[in-house]
């Protein structure tokens, strides 16, 4: 088990975020900073993919800031009430597959969810995680898509909990239909919270990748405790 630094950035800009994540993978590659989980709600956001099609998908995106960045996948939304997840991981020697890696991402949400009385699972040949409504109709929960730079990972995973649906209305979420995205809060009505979820997927994280966390921090305005 190795470790690593997790850390709740609590609310954060996709564009600061993404510059955080930038120095920690130049770090990591120079074994100048640990592995490190970033935790963040961001404000309302849509970012591309490298998917050819993923800028046609972006419909009617109005004030909301729309981002092209270096991770797979199409086109997708973060805002409040979904917790978004970057590991920021030198992958060693027997860990260097990547579908493997987003298989693990997979199960830690699905732990997760499983944790909350959710039942969820994977979507053959599509990333993410998936559930099926008690209608028989299938929902994404969680969107991911990933990035490497000599084997360091970042980008990651947005788990909906509690987000306004309607802002998927106004993309083809990961090139579907809008209707497919769903959230826990939705599925288990008030009975979830951020903070608790939050707080089990860095754990489940942490199992499924390996790592034990050596340190927590609160970025910004609360103090860092060990």
């Amino acid at each position: 088990m190795r470790d690593w630094n997790v850390v709740d950035l609590g609310t954060e800009t996709f564009r600061a975020t993404w510059a955080r994540q930038l120095a920690l993978v130049e770090q990591r590659q120079h074994d100048a900073a640990p592995d490190t989980l970033l935790l963040v709600e961001h404000p309302h956001v849509y970012t591309l993919g490298r998917r050819r099609e993923a800028e046609a998908n972006v419909l009617m995106p109005g004030e909301v800031e729309v981002v092209a960045v270096e991770r797979g996948g199409d086109v997708t939304y973060h805002g409040p009430g979904q917790i978004v997840a970057y590991p920021i991981v030198l992958l060693q020697a027997g860990e260097r597959d990547l579908h493997r890696y987003l298989r693990n991402l997979e199960e830690a949400v699905i732990a997760t969810c499983a944790r909350f009385g959710l039942a969820t699972d994977r979507e053959p040949g599509k990333t993410g995680v998936w559930l099926t409504t008690p209608a028989g109709t299938r929902r994404k929960l969680c969107s991911m898509g990933i990035a490497c730079r000599k084997w360091v990972t970042f980008h990651g995973l947005a788990l909906n909990v509690t987000p306004d649906l309607a802002y998927f209305q106004r993309i083809n979420p990961c090139g579907f239909a809008s209707s497919v995205m769903t959230s826990m809060a939705e599925q288990l009505g008030d009975r979830v919270a951020v903070p608790e979820v939050r707080d089990a997927l860095a754990e489940e994280l942490g199992k499924v990748l390996e790592r034990a966390a050596a340190a927590t921090a609160h970025d910004g305005p609360m103090t860092a405790h060990r």
